[in-house]
This record gives structure tokens, C-alpha cells and sequence, in this order.
């Protein structure tokens, strides 16, 4: 379904591949959507901090900066989503790119209304959460703790033992589902479908990394391990003492 113009968002296409980034402009403009595209990661990263875009598409190879040293300089911490576009089967990639800070990927050669499906699938989670985050503006302060984490809704900051933890959107949205069922097991599936707003598919490693990303943060911070594992079930975010 097309967007209304009232709901015209801004994509940062960072793609070396001329040809493809005229198409995926084309396509993603009768979309509605407004496209910026860079063919290399230096002027991409520079687009990516001057200016402010609801969705950034980024490609692994390219010249002068990749993919990864483009999301090693935007330092793991970004508020702007990004979709990697990475090779067809290189599960190191997708990894690698998850780790450091990128939100989802996508791999080449992909359908267009699959791009689709999923820069909609983002932009509807962010939505959700400034929505949320905007209720909360008016609404008495209310904040959730858990385990010495607290989260601000309103704010969209969640802090482990009074230091502020960095996250990136994706992996904010990860903690606080986690933190809304702590004590109780959830499942990478449901993770997917609550959070990344899509099934989970076979071998797909996202969850895990978010996951993982989020657990190596808190750990920096606390070093008791606040997150536990359950083989073949999912994750819990354990309540601590009380």
C-alpha cells in the first residue's frame, strides 16, 4: 500500500552500485518516500550526521569506507534506523553488521516489495515507540525498574546502576520487551514479531545478536549477568533480589 503525503519519509541510500541505487529511488519514490543516495560510505557517513533521515539503507562493500566503517563511526549508539544490504549468503556479514549497530539486513539480490516489507516493518516500530514516548511526555513520570535497570519512557533512556546506557533503536526496544516480561521466558519468535515486527525465518541470527549486543552493555556496566539464556526456549530477563 502506498503512503499518504502526509507520511512521506526520508531514506539514506548508501550503495556504490549506480544502476541499483537509480532503481531502488525510482521504485521507493512511487512509494512515497523521499531518497537521498550517496555511491560511497564517506560522503554517505557525512549525510548520515549532517542531516536527519527516518531510515538509512546501507550496502557492506563499497569504496573509500564500508558498510562496517560506516557503522563503526556512527559509533553503535545511532537513533536513526539501518537496514544493511549485504552479499547473498554471507552469514559473517550479517553478523558483523548486527553486532555493530545496524538494525536489520537484507540480502542481495532481494524483490523489491520485500525492501518494502521491510523498511515499512521498521518505520512501523519506531513509529510505536515515539508514539509512546509522546504519551508519556503528558502523562504523571512513570518509570520502570527492574534489576537496578531503569527505563524512561517518555525520554526513551534506560540506565543500569544510575549510568546511562547506549543503545541503538532497535536494540532499546529489545531491553524494554524484555524488561515488560522480565521473569518470564520469551521467545526469539515472539522477540521477532513483538519487536522486528516480521516471523522469524530459518538460521536468521537477529534476535540473538540484538540480544547479545544488549547483554554485553549491561555487563559493561554491572558484572552480574542479568539476562539468562533457556536452550531451545529463549531468553529471561531475571527481577534480582528484592
Amino acid at each position: 500500500m502506498t503512503q499518504s503525503p502526509t507520511q512521506t519519509k526520508h531514506i539514506l541510500l548508501i550503495d556504490d552500485d549506480a544502476e541499483l541505487a537509480e532503481l531502488l529511488t525510482e521504485y521507493l519514490d512511487s512509494e512515497n518516500f523521499q531518497v537521498t543516495s550517496c555511491l560511497d560510505g564517506a560522503s554517505g557517513l557525512a549525510k548520515a550526521f549532517d542531516d536527519s533521515f527516518d531510515l538509512i539503507l546501507l550496502d557492506v562493500m563499497m569504496p573509500i569506507l564500508n558498510g562496517f566503517e560506516v557503522l563503526k563511526a556512527l559509533g553503535g549508539n545511532h537513533k536513526t534506523p539501518i537496514l544493511m544490504l549485504t552479499a547473498k549468503g554471507d552469514d559473517n556479514d550479517r553478523i558483523l553488521g548486527l553486532e555493530l549497530g545496524a538494525d536489520d539486513y537484507l540480502a542481495k539480490p532481494f524483490k523489491h516489495r520485500e525492501l518494502l516489507a521491510r523498511i515499512n516493518a521498521i518505520l512501523r516500530r519506531i513509529s510505536i515507540v515515539k508514539s509512546q514516548s509522546s504519551s508519556q511526555l503528558n502523562a504523571p513520570t512513570e518509570q520502570l525498574i527492574v534489576n537496578q535497570v531503569r527505563v524512561n519512557q517518555a525520554t526513551r533512556e534506560i540506565s543500569c546502576q544510575n549510568n546511562l546506557l547506549e543503545l541503538t533503536g532497535t536494540e532499546y526496544l529489545v531491553l524494554l520487551y524484555m524488561l515488560e516480561n522480565h521473569g518470564k521466558i520469551v521467545s526469539k519468535n515472539e522477540i521477532s514479531e513483538q519487536v522486528l515486527q516480521r516471523k522469524l525465518t530459518p538460521y536468521d541470527r537477529t534476535v540473538d545478536v540484538h540480544v547479545g549486543n544488549v547483554r554485553r552493555k549491561l555487563l559493561a556496566i554491572d558484572p552480574v549477568d542479568k539476562m539468562k539464556t533457556v536452550r531451545g526456549a529463549g531468553y529471561v530477563f531475571l527481577q534480582g533480589e528484592h
